[in-house]
């Protein structure tokens, strides 16, 4: 931010972290507004609504910088906004996982300490990776794209309304494994092309998803590299075994874990959506392709 320009463009999701989000995101406007910041609010009803207003403000050079409060998805929303300018985000963590905030070491559900880091911090740039879907637009991601076991749960909890909360992908998952069977994939990583049967594959720019999930704990956000896991065909009570070594990053010590590292990935299979930061993202087939120190975090 500039000495003389110190205009803060602040996107609230008031939901986050069981509906503190909104607590967490009035006490940084203030803390903000007490610094000496203007604050220009661009909360919206939905996150398309958000994107409209925040790059609107961008455009018309409305804000000097843009801060999210929430969890991952409001990271998600941040890094499609400051993307491709040299407008830097920064991340007040007030969700439920917050893996991107914690793995790049800003603190958690702590609006003070998180604007100290905003506004008295240092800045770095990070990787994030690009993908353009069928109709010709980009969208970026910046942790992880799961497109295996873990985001067939995903479309099946959100297709309900009931219950709430984590019961809702418990119950998916109790649900899935029931008729879940390996996925026939083309993952293809710099050129390379494989072929293989895989219960899970996920494409990492940051190592954690899922609230704490080291799901590649050796990627980075800044090598300029994607980080491919496949786990390859194993049984359901194998499985079982090995996902919840996930939360240690132990699971990465499986015979049927492999990873590949590149620049550029294509994933192909039949029937999944895949989900990116935790969100909703595009079926496959889908490219990512990693674009070094495209977006500049504050703190």
């Amino acid at each position: 931010m500039t000495a003389a320009r110190p205009r803060v463009g602040l996107v609230v999701n008031p939901t986050a972290g069981k509906n503190t989000g909104a607590r967490i995101g009035r006490e940084a406007a203030a803390l903000l507004a007490a610094d000496g910041h203007e604050v220009v609010d661009l909360s919206a009803m939905d996150g398309a609504h958000a994107l409209e207003r925040g790059r609107a403000a961008i455009r018309d050079d409305a804000v000097d910088c843009i801060v999210v409060a929430g969890g991952d998805g409001m990271v998600h929303l941040g890094v499609n906004l400051v993307v491709g300018t040299d407008v830097p985000l920064g991340v007040i963590a007030a969700g439920t996982g917050n893996d991107t905030a914690r793995e790049l070491g800003l603190p958690v559900r702590d609006a003070a300490k998180a604007v100290e880091r905003i506004t008295h911090g240092a800045r770095r740039r990070i990787d994030a990776a690009r993908v353009v879907d069928p109709h010709g637009d980009e969208r970026w991601f910046a942790g992880v794209l799961a497109a295996g076991f873990d985001a067939v749960v995903n479309e099946r909890a959100n297709g309900w309304s009931w219950p709430k909360g984590q019961m809702r992908y418990n119950l998916a998952i109790a649900r899935e494994l029931g008729v879940f069977r390996p996925i026939p994939y083309v993952v293809e990583v710099d050129g390379s092309r494989y072929e293989t049967k895989a219960m899970l594959v996920a494409v990492a720019n940051g190592p954690a998803y899922g609230g704490g999930m080291k799901i590649v704990p050796g990627a980075a956000f800044d090598d300029g590299l994607l980080d491919v896991l496949v786990l390859h065909e194993v049984s359901i009570p194998t499985l079982l075994r090995v996902f919840p070594r996930v939360f240690s990053g132990r699971h990465v010590d499986h015979p049927a874990v492999e990873i590949l590292r590149g620049r550029r990935v294509r994933l192909e299979a039949n029937g999944i959506v895949a989900y990116a930061d935790g969100e909703r993202f595009q079926p496959l087939p889908l490219t990512c392709e990693v674009v070094p120190g495209a977006v500049t975090i504050l703190g």
